[in-house]
């Protein structure tokens, strides 16, 4: 008996739902990119992008933010429920929130990998053996809009209290 290859679509003629391969792969590759695809010498542990980018103050974390968003955007058209959604976008937000603190958030970033969470959390849905309610339209835009805000929010509070502690480091 031959297995099946991992990346190869499922052949039950039964699962109603029609699962875009090409993009699974696609966003697969970018979580890897975004929190993985980079070795630390000596330490088997690897990083991705996205704590780099997290080196740039603010936005650097605002573009990981973006690119994050784009997998949990294809994972609403590959017809998430509204639970997933909002886990995905928990993810993407606490490791931005997180992020703009300097040295510690760069850690968090480096740990947190919430695009390889967001996969495992994507795959699962995917290969559950029974397809759940897809988000409305209306919906999935005020997540988005509350995301955004919370991470805006976020961001700022982040960098009030960065200005202040630099104000009390060196008067």
């Amino acid at each position: 008996m031959t297995q099946q290859p991992i990346d190869s679509p499922a052949t039950d003629i039964t699962d109603p739902v029609d699962y875009d391969l090409p993009t699974v792969k696609r966003l697969r590759r970018l979580s890897y990119i975004l929190d993985s695809s980079i070795p630390i010498p000596g330490t088997g542990y690897r990083i991705g992008i996205d704590p780099i980018l997290g080196l740039l103050p603010v936005w650097g974390d605002i573009a990981g933010a973006i690119l994050s968003g784009y997998i949990v955007l294809n994972a609403l058209k590959l017809g998430i429920s509204r639970k997933l959604l909002l886990t995905m976008i928990y993810n993407i937000l606490a490791e931005s929130i997180i992020g703009v603190v300097p040295v510690l958030g760069n850690i968090f970033d480096a740990t947190w990998k919430a695009n390889m969470r967001n996969m495992r959390l994507l795959d699962a849905h995917i290969g559950s053996p029974s397809p759940s309610r897809k988000v409305s339209l209306g919906f999935m835009l005020l997540v988005l809009l509350g995301g955004l805000l919370l991470l805006v929010g976020g961001l700022v509070v982040a960098v009030v209290m960065l200005r202040w502690l630099i104000g009390r480091i060196w008067g």
